[in-house]
């Protein structure tokens, strides 16, 4: 009986997971890489707008300066107004702002452009995260969450050789050059996707129709029987992120983003350093460490939901990370060996930005977790503005790539510590 029970369980949640996990890491992919390509526009937009390497960090990350000042007020309205209306609202608003990046003339241009992308995207990722758990209890949720997030390495297999052959094959068409076009067309997804959402996406339970009334009754059950009483209720922001624990989860998101946008801004100038290929084929090589990070992880996810187990799964790749990232300058004598470094580097820290969102869904429920995810993910999001500002502003000041690496090695492991010390939580957490 036990078993059929759980046999009809597993086959609810994937009616659930066909309805709309493949339509929002579609999604998130073209977020992703319309926030990413500019590490492979840089390749010749810094030599049209006379970019150096600290400008093109700083305007890279000005971004999420925009992203961190909305994120919270736009996540409170997607929980008052529901994801079809919200999420539409993003994608198509984000899709026009990453169009006009491509009229960059210099670096003041380009760093309002870069802002305002930051100020139409935010609440996309935690509105997804918060939306997540409206549909899966914890118990199920760290596969999901990967699953959606392997949209990020997704977007680097598939989207850096398209950017590479939109570069090279469009550039000089009509007096513009490639990495205009290239900006231009990656934005188009973004808006036609936008417009899908509202037919795609209910915005609760008891809103699907495909759904029998049975079957929202047995995803209720589930979900009401994952609600934790003893979850701490905050009455508001300032009651929020005065909390210890909500600040150390905001602190170790803010290590982990700082190595992933190391990887994914600076790759293809990694990857050109080790190698003088066109830049079509600098971008084939670039999706092999995101083609590693997809496999890795739905593996080490699927590892952490079979065992219940949180912590563990999220320091190791934090360490992996680290060592790979820090070693992957040293190998600049052989493509290969570089290539190799790096897609060990990619592999694990982009598995641990999944797997640290399985302790804050855990703890937080309700108002206090469309906030707290909101505001855990807006701080942690202004790594991306210091990790390519600081690498870029240290390659500047040394000539060479590696210490901006051993920088993102070093915030890396303090975050590792971070959830070493941290007190143990229980099981499912």
């Amino acid at each position: 009986m036990e078993r059929e029970r759980t046999d009809g369980e597993d086959a609810l949640y994937r009616k659930v997971t066909r309805r709309f996990l493949p339509f929002l890491m579609i999604c998130y992919a073209v977020a992703y890489l319309d926030r990413i390509n500019v590490g492979i526009a840089k390749l010749g937009m810094s030599h049209d707008l006379g970019l150096s390497e600290a400008v093109f960090g700083l305007g890279a990350g000005i971004f999420f300066i925009g992203y961190f000042l909305f994120e919270v007020p736009s996540n409170a309205l997607l929980y008052r107004l529901g994801a079809r209306v919200w999420i539409a609202r993003i994608m198509v608003s984000w899709a026009i702002v990453s169009a006009g990046c491509a009229l960059a003339q210099g670096p003041v241009s380009f760093y309002v452009a870069r802002f305002l992308l930051g100020v139409t995207e935010a609440g996309f990722f935690p509105g997804i995260i918060l939306y997540l758990t409206y549909w899966y209890p914890s118990a199920r949720r760290g596969r999901i969450v990967a699953m959606f997030m392997t949209a990020i390495p997704i977007a680097g297999v598939v989207g850096t050789p398209i950017s590479g052959f939109l570069m090279s094959g469009m550039d000089g068409l009509m007096g513009w050059a490639g990495w205009r076009w290239m900006l231009v067309a990656e934005a188009l997804p973004a808006l036609l996707l936008g417009l899908c959402v509202p037919f795609v996406l209910d915005s609760r339970v008891v809103d699907a129709k495909w759904l029998s009334e049975d079957e929202k009754r047995r995803l209720a059950e589930r979900l009401a029987h994952d609600h934790r009483p003893d979850a701490p209720a905050h009455a508001g922001l300032r009651d929020l992120v005065a909390d210890p624990a909500v600040l150390r989860f905001a602190a170790i998101y803010f290590c982990c983003i700082m190595g992933q946008y190391g990887i994914t801004f600076w790759l293809p100038t990694l990857v050109s350093g080790v190698s003088d290929a066109p830049t079509w084929v600098i971008g084939l090589y670039a999706s092999l460490p995101y083609a590693a990070a997809v496999v890795t992880m739905l593996l080490v996810s699927r590892s952490s939901d079979l065992r219940q187990e949180r912590r563990w799964h999220l320091i190791l790749p934090m360490v992996v990370g680290a060592a790979a990232i820090a070693l992957a300058p040293l190998a600049h004598g052989s493509t290969g060996a570089s290539i190799a470094i790096l897609c060990v580097a990619a592999a694990a820290i982009l598995t641990a930005t999944p797997l640290f969102w399985n302790l804050p869904t855990t703890m937080l429920q309700g108002v206090s977790a469309a906030i707290g995810i909101a505001a855990i993910n807006s701080v942690g999001n202004l790594a991306g503005f210091v990790s390519p500002m600081v690498v870029g502003w240290l390659n500047d000041r040394t000539g060479a790539t590696a210490s901006g690496m051993w920088a993102l090695a070093f915030v890396l492991v303090v975050g590792a510590l971070l959830v070493v010390t941290a007190r143990a939580p229980g099981r499912s957490a």
